[in-house]
C-alpha cells in the first residue's frame, strides 16, 4: 500500500512540475509576426480621411467665412458633439470628411452653401483602432493606433516594461476583421528594449491587444 501511495504522490508531484513547467513558458504559441522596420518602407500609409472619430477625441471645425459657426471642442463620452447652431451630434464613428458634411447639411438651413472642414487635433480613436497594452508595463494605456506603429513605439508610449515584467513571454492578441477570429502571437519584448534586438519589432494593427505577464519567483 505504501508504495501504491508514493508512486501516487509522485505522480501528482510530476504533474504538478509539469504544469508549473507550461506557467514559466507563458504559454507561448509558437507563432511569430515578421521584424518591423525602424524607417519607412515606402508603403502607403492609411488616408487619414479614413480615421474614425472616437471619444475624447479633440476636433475643430471651421465654416469658411462664418468664423462663428465654427468651433473647438471634444467629443463626449456619448460620442456626441455641440457646436454653434448645432446641438448633441453623433461624431463617433464617423470620419472627418462625414461629419463634415453632416455638420454643412444641418448649417444650409440657416447660411447659403456652408463650406465645412474637420481636423483631429488629438486623436483617440475607437476602441478599433486602438492599441491596449496590460499587465507588467509601467502604464497600462490604450492608446491611439498611428499610421506604420510599432512594438517598440507602443512600448515607448507606455513607458517601458516594470521591474517583474516577463517581457520575453508576453503576447499580441489580434482580431481578424472579416471573421473576427483571435489569433496570438509570441512577443520578446525584453529583448527588444534590454537588449537591443530589432528582430523583436514587429508591425502593430488597429485593435491590437498587447499581454505582459509578471515573472514568477
Amino acid at each position: 500500500m505504501r508504495v501504491v501511495a508514493t508512486s501516487r504522490l509522485a505522480l501528482l508531484l510530476g504533474s504538478a512540475a509539469l504544469a508549473l513547467a507550461g506557467c514559466a513558458t507563458g504559454g507561448r504559441t509558437g507563432r511569430t509576426l515578421p521584424p518591423a522596420s525602424f524607417v519607412g518602407t515606402g508603403e502607403q500609409a492609411p488616408a487619414s480621411e479614413n480615421y474614425q472619430i472616437g471619444p475624447s477625441d479633440e476636433l475643430t471645425v471651421f465654416v469658411w467665412r462664418n468664423p462663428e459657426l465654427g468651433a473647438h471642442v471634444q467629443v463626449r463620452p456619448d460620442g456626441r458633439i455641440t457646436t454653434p447652431l448645432i446641438s448633441d451630434m453623433v461624431a463617433a464613428g464617423k470620419t472627418p470628411a462625414q461629419l463634415a458634411d453632416d455638420i454643412k447639411t444641418v448649417l444650409a438651413h440657416y447660411i447659403q452653401d456652408p463650406l465645412v472642414s474637420v481636423m483631429v487635433d488629438r486623436p483617440q480613436g475607437t476602441f478599433a483602432q486602438q492599441i491596449r497594452i496590460v499587465g507588467a508595463t509601467e502604464r497600462p494605456a490604450a492608446i491611439p493606433y498611428r499610421a506604420n506603429m510599432t512594438l517598440l513605439d507602443a512600448m515607448i508610449a507606455v513607458g517601458g516594461l516594470n521591474e517583474y515584467a516577463a517581457g520575453d513571454r508576453a503576447r499580441l492578441v489580434r482580431t481578424d476583421r472579416a471573421s473576427g477570429h483571435q489569433q496570438e502571437y509570441d512577443l520578446r519584448i525584453a529583448s527588444l528594449l534590454r537588449r537591443g534586438d530589432v528582430s523583436a519589432n514587429v508591425r502593430l494593427e488597429p485593435g491590437d491587444v498587447i499581454i505582459i505577464p509578471e515573472s514568477s519567483f
